[in-house]
């Protein structure tokens, strides 16, 4: 387990956008010692520039939209083909991973969702942590603001009894070496 004490955790936007500026900043701190996260969609091809950032980097915080790849782009406007191609590079890699998804009632709580989701999981050997976040709807004044329609505005909020029915469908999750996954949070807030 990878433990960033004295690290550094990039985050964004899409800090993946910035790939050569991360080489040269990642690699500096590589030379003073200093550990190296960063927190990303993992929807990027994986260039050559891209292989060479994740192997200065000792922790991604990965966030995975929706595990089917159709309803991933109706739900963000891509598919999720790049960051499922991203998170088996990490794993064939041993490059460590948090995997985080938004439960969103009506779109990612899906028994059969969050069945397939489990299965895809259990198939990485460098998970470390699995997140289900709730979904909230705190940033849609900022839609209004702009005199945007919010695209989620007839979701309601994930709560607790959604939060408690994903976890006992996700719980044991079962790793390539038969290990049960260290950890699978709920951060119900």
């Amino acid at each position: 387990m990878c433990h960033l004490a004295d690290g550094v955790t990039v985050s964004g936007g899409e800090p993946l956008l910035q790939t050569k500026a991360l080489i040269a900043f990642f690699e500096e701190l590589k030379k003073y010692g200093i550990g190296t996260a960063i927190d990303t969609s993992g929807m990027f091809s994986l260039t050559e520039d891209v292989k060479r950032l994740i192997n200065l980097t000792d922790l991604f915080l990965l966030d995975i939209k929706h595990i089917v790849p159709a309803k991933s782009k109706e739900l963000v406007g891509f598919s999720n083909e790049l960051e499922i191609e991203f998170a088996k590079y990490l794993s064939d890699n041993n490059k460590p991973m948090w995997i985080r998804q938004v439960l969103i009632p009506g779109y990612t709580d899906s028994e059969e969702d969050l069945l397939k989701l489990k299965s895809f999981l259990s198939t990485l050997k460098t998970v470390e942590k699995v997140e289900l976040l709730p979904y909230h709807d705190l940033g849609k004044f900022k839609w209004e603001k702009l005199g945007l329609k919010y695209p989620l505005d007839d979701t309601r909020t994930a709560t607790q009894e959604d939060f408690e029915r994903a976890k006992k469908i996700l719980r044991n999750i079962i790793l390539w070496n038969n290990m049960y996954i260290c950890r699978v949070f709920f951060s119900y807030i």
